[in-house]
């Protein structure tokens, strides 16, 4: 599977917070942050203020930008303590954690369920 997967199944290439990373116009960027910080207010009813948003490459770099808040998500700890490509290589998948997750992007339980299922065939 191309593209940038996080280990719950995110597509990081379909991220607004990469998009604004990826983003040259600071203009452009700073209205993509202005947007997100909104939407993740509505969403979670806990304010995301613009200086946390910054520049990411995907919760699985290792040597890139991260998202201030992917050091502290328990799905990216989990991963990287079992050292799991993606949730769909843990004998637990799909556990609870991920089903918040799923109900945001029911895509990503799709992308992981097919990485699971092709690694069975190798």
């Amino acid at each position: 599977m191309k593209g940038n997967i996080a280990y719950c199944g995110i597509a990081c290439d379909a991220c607004p917070i990469h998009w604004a990373s990826m983003e040259e116009s600071a203009d452009k960027k700073n209205n993509f942050r202005k947007a997100i910080s909104e939407v993740f207010t509505a969403l979670y009813g806990q304010e995301l203020p613009l200086d946390a948003i910054n520049d990411c490459d995907g919760c699985r770099t290792q040597t890139g930008r991260l998202f201030s808040w992917c050091s502290q998500c328990p799905i990216r700890k989990c991963a990287k303590k079992r050292q799991s490509h993606t949730c769909a290589e843990c004998g637990d998948y799909p556990c609870a954690g991920l089903q918040n997750v799923f109900k945001l992007d029911p895509a990503a339980r799709s992308r992981l369920d097919v990485l699971r299922a092709v690694s069975k065939l190798r």
